[in-house]
């Protein structure tokens, strides 16, 4: 997803020129005794003990590492908050344009399926170092800014009423439910079509190509599992291509605002580089979403005493979702490159190095947050954290996910109050792409009454 990438290239040296075919780097083999010499060697971003519990990791690599190479991708991991909020504020020296990268390197097999669907994803938002960037910003957060946001609170909470009906419906017929397949993953797909006034496609679907594009280019997917969702990825641009060319898009509407958009030297935005737009903002504003409003619901049902407090304290919804996202957020780490050589936490980087910012685990940063491993919603600085970045490429849908998701924890608990945790919540499956983390279920059954 760069300038770089034009999968309409289908030749097959294709992977030669291509950003998401770099050849992969070595995986350093687990030696007996290896932990004692270089513990840090034996890190696995994509291991599944890392996914369900990173902490001791990220608590290692601040106090040990700060700025550590991972041998196994080829990334410098920045985990302290001071030296990852200096990266974030210095876009000229570390620059964003490899922020939407292919992990995986993706075989001539793939590019060649991504080229038949015409795939290309010019920099747009994340990625985009030009002069172009303040203006495209500046469309989106029309859409996103404080005061629509507030404007939708009655959408957000009619659809998570809606959605809730339906999860008591089946607690009431079976025992339990799945509040992460059942809401939490639907309800922002769904607000986000309505405030972009996006019809004829269906939740499902939209959905699906979400979570394809995440899985596909932030994941370790098998070859054969690169082929299936290249197919859905490649059918999410054509849809996209298919929107951003429609010349019956109102104005007025975020499609509509896209394409009349002017850039710099005045000539009007690319269709490439709008459907790179939407792309972002459509995955940010419903895959990530949804995995926040997951682990929010996850937290709130797993610490004592929490669960009621939203049902009747109008406050802290909004501020418990502030510690998820300060102690577990969704984005759990972005990419950088460096422009020049220089020096980051006292270690020398060499031009074109790769840094991998370790959001969550500036969450947790001793010299920061207080007691970062309690869950602690009353804390000073709350919103301190760095989980939807800063300065120029801050997300520009924050103040929505946050609203979407104290809304949601809102609505569960006053709708749900006698819910728990299922008995096999533990066992539930764990998201563990590069740079996003959530619960995949989170399975709920009801308390028997009391006398």
């Amino acid at each position: 997803m760069t300038s770089a990438l034009d999968a309409t290239a289908s030749r097959p040296d294709a992977a030669a020129s291509c950003p998401y075919a770099r050849p992969a780097p070595p995986v350093p083999s687990a030696v007996p005794g290896a932990d004692r010499l270089d513990p840090l060697g034996l890190l696995d971003l994509f291991d599944e003990g890392f996914v369900r519990d990173p902490h001791p990791w990220l608590d290692r690599l601040r106090s040990e590492a700060p700025v550590h190479r991972d041998d196994a991708t080829g990334l410098w991991l920045v985990s302290r908050y001071e030296d990852i909020r200096r990266v974030l504020l210095d876009p000229d020296a570390f620059r964003p344009d490899n922020a939407q990268h292919a992990v995986t390197p993706l075989g001539v097999p793939v590019l060649r399926l991504l080229a038949r669907a015409g795939f290309r994803l010019r920099p747009a938002l994340a990625n985009n170092a030009s002069e172009s960037h303040a203006g495209l910003r500046r469309v989106v957060m029309r859409f996103f800014n404080a005061q629509r946001v507030a404007a939708a609170v009655p959408v957000i909470e009619r659809i998570a009423d809606e959605l809730l009906d339906a999860v008591r419906a089946e607690l009431d017929a079976t025992g339990g439910s799945d509040l992460f397949s059942a809401f939490a993953h639907t309800l922002p797909c769904r607000v986000m079509m309505e405030l972009l006034g996006i019809e004829g496609l269906d939740t499902a679907t939209l959905v699906r190509w979400s979570d394809a594009s995440l899985e596909l280019f932030w994941g370790r997917p098998s070859v054969e599992r690169q082929l299936e969702l290249a197919v859905l990825v490649g059918e999410f641009h054509q849809w996209l291509t298919e929107l951003v060319t429609d010349p019956a898009a109102p104005a007025d509407s975020f499609v509509g605002a896209l394409a009349r958009h002017r850039l710099p030297d005045g000539t009007l935005l690319d269709p490439k580089t709008a459907v790179g737009a939407c792309f972002f903002v459509f995955i940010a504003g419903q895959s990530t979403t949804g995995q926040l409003i997951s682990t929010v619901l996850r937290r709130a049902l797993a610490e004592p005493g929490v669960w009621p407090r939203p049902a009747h304290d109008e406050g802290f919804a909004g501020a418990w979702v502030e510690e998820v996202l300060r102690r577990e957020p969704p984005v759990t780490s972005w990419r950088r490159v460096t422009a020049r050589p220089l020096e980051l936490g006292g270690v020398e980087l060499p031009a074109g190095a790769e840094l991998l910012l370790m959001l969550m685990g500036s969450g947790s940063d001793p010299d920061v947050f207080e007691a970062p491993e309690k869950m602690l919603p009353g804390r000073a600085n709350i919103r301190h954290h760095l989980a939807f970045g800063v300065g120029r490429h801050r997300c520009p849908g924050a103040a929505l996910a946050r609203t979407e998701a104290a809304v949601a924890l809102r609505a569960a608990a006053r709708r749900l109050p006698a819910v728990r945790l299922a008995p096999d919540a533990a066992e539930a499956p764990t998201l563990g792409l590069l740079s996003f983390r959530a619960p995949l279920r989170v399975p709920v059954v009801e308390r028997a009454p009391v006398g």
